[in-house]
C-alpha cells in the first residue's frame, strides 16, 4: 500500500497538477473519487492527427461523464504521468515518430533515458496499478498471435500479475483468440463477459470461445473485482465487454481482411512491435476504414463501462 500512495504523490507536473484537481472536482461534486486509466498509444498510434487528439479526448469525457475520473497514461521527458492534463494529451497526439511506443518491459529504459513514451496495454497496467487505479479501459488485448513463431504479447503475463480490471473487446482480431483464451486460463486471469457467454472477438460480439464467467450490470462486476483484488489478493481480471451491434463488423469481411493483413505482413517480413500496427493498417485499407470506425465505438463503450464499474466499486470500498 505504502508503495501504491509513494506512486501516486510521484505523479510529475502538471500531470499531477491535473489528476488533483479533478479529484478535487470530483470530491466538491459529492461523486465518489475514482479513477480509470485509458492507455496513450491508440492516440499516440492508432489514428492519424487530429482524429486521434480528437479520440482522446472523448474517452475522457465518457469516463467523466459517468462519474469517474480519467487517467490517460504516458511518459513524458522521462516523467511517469497518471492523467494528463489536454496540453499534453495534444503533444501525445501530435508527437509521431518521435512518441515511442513502450510496453511494460520498456519503461525502465525510458525513463531512465528521459524520453518521451505511448503506453501499451502492459505498462498502462503496470503504471495505474502503482497508483492505486483497478480499471482501465482499451480497445482489445494483445495475445498469442497466428502461426507457430511462438509470438505472444506480454499483456497477458503482465494481466496475470497486476491487481487490475482491463475492460476490453476481447483480443484483436488479428490474434489466435482460442490460444489467447487457454493462455489467459493458464496463467490465471479470470475473465468475465460482460452480457455475453462468449469471448468477443474485437470487431465482431462473438468469437464462438466459451466463457466460464459472465456478469449482467457493472455492481456485479465490481463486486468480483472487490473479492478478487481486496479480500484474495489476486491478479488482474479481463472484462470482454463485446463492440455495440451497430458497429460491429460482419464476421466474412473481418476473416478476409485479417488473412490479407497477414499476407502483406508476411511478404514485408515484418514482426515483433511492427507488426500489430501493420495488420491494423492493412485492415483500416481493405475495409476501407470500416475498422477504424469500429475501433473508435468500441474504446468508447469500454471507458464508459469501465467507469461505471469504478464508480460502483469505489462504493463498495468506502
Amino acid at each position: 500500500m505504502a508503495r501504491r500512495q509513494a506512486a501516486a504523490r510521484g505523479v510529475p507536473g502538471q500531470a499531477g497538477r491535473a489528476a488533483a484537481a479533478g479529484a478535487a472536482a470530483a470530491r466538491r461534486g459529492g461523486r465518489a473519487v475514482t479513477r480509470v486509466a485509458l492507455e496513450s498509444t491508440l492516440v499516440a498510434h492508432g489514428l492519424p492527427y487530429p482524429d486521434n487528439l480528437e479520440v482522446g479526448r472523448a474517452l475522457e469525457a465518457d469516463v467523466r461523464a459517468a462519474g469517474a475520473v480519467p487517467a490517460t497514461v504516458a511518459v513524458i521527458d522521462g516523467a511517469v504521468c497518471v492523467g494528463l492534463d489536454d496540453a499534453q494529451l495534444e503533444r501525445i497526439a501530435r508527437g509521431g515518430a518521435d512518441v515511442a511506443k513502450a510496453g511494460a518491459a520498456d519503461l525502465a529504459a525510458v525513463i531512465a533515458r528521459g524520453g518521451t513514451a505511448a503506453t501499451t496495454v502492459s505498462a498502462t497496467a503496470v503504471l495505474a496499478a502503482r497508483a492505486g487505479i483497478r480499471l482501465f479501459a482499451t480497445g482489445g488485448i494483445g495475445g498469442v498471435h497466428r502461426g507457430d513463431a511462438g509470438d505472444v504479447s506480454s499483456d497477458l503475463a503482465t494481466l496475470a500479475a497486476t491487481p487490475i480490471a482491463v475492460v476490453s473487446a476481447g483480443p484483436k482480431a488479428i490474434l489466435d483468440i482460442p490460444r489467447t483464451a487457454e493462455a489467459l486460463e493458464s496463467l490465471g486471469v479470470l475473465v468475465v463477459g460482460y452480457r455475453t457467454d462468449e469471448l468477443p472477438a474485437f470487431y465482431t460480439r462473438s468469437s464462438g470461445v466459451p466463457l466460464d464467467h459472465r456478469a449482467d450490470d457493472p455492481a456485479a462486476i465490481a463486486r468480483i473485482l472487490r473479492v478478487r483484488f481486496d479480500e484474495l489478493g489476486q491478479g488482474g481480471v479481463l472484462v470482454a465487454n463485446p463492440i455495440p451491434e451497430d458497429a460491429a463488423l460482419d464476421d466474412g469481411v473481418v476473416r478476409a481482411a485479417v488473412d490479407a493483413a497477414l499476407e502483406a505482413a508476411a511478404a514485408r517480413g515484418v514482426r515483433g512491435k511492427a507488426l500489430t500496427p501493420l495488420l491494423l493498417a492493412e485492415l483500416a485499407r481493405v475495409t476501407g476504414g470500416a475498422s477504424v470506425a469500429a475501433n473508435r465505438a468500441l474504446a468508447r463503450a469500454n471507458a464508459r463501462l469501465a467507469a461505471e464499474i469504478a464508480v460502483c466499486y469505489a462504493r463498495l470500498c468506502a
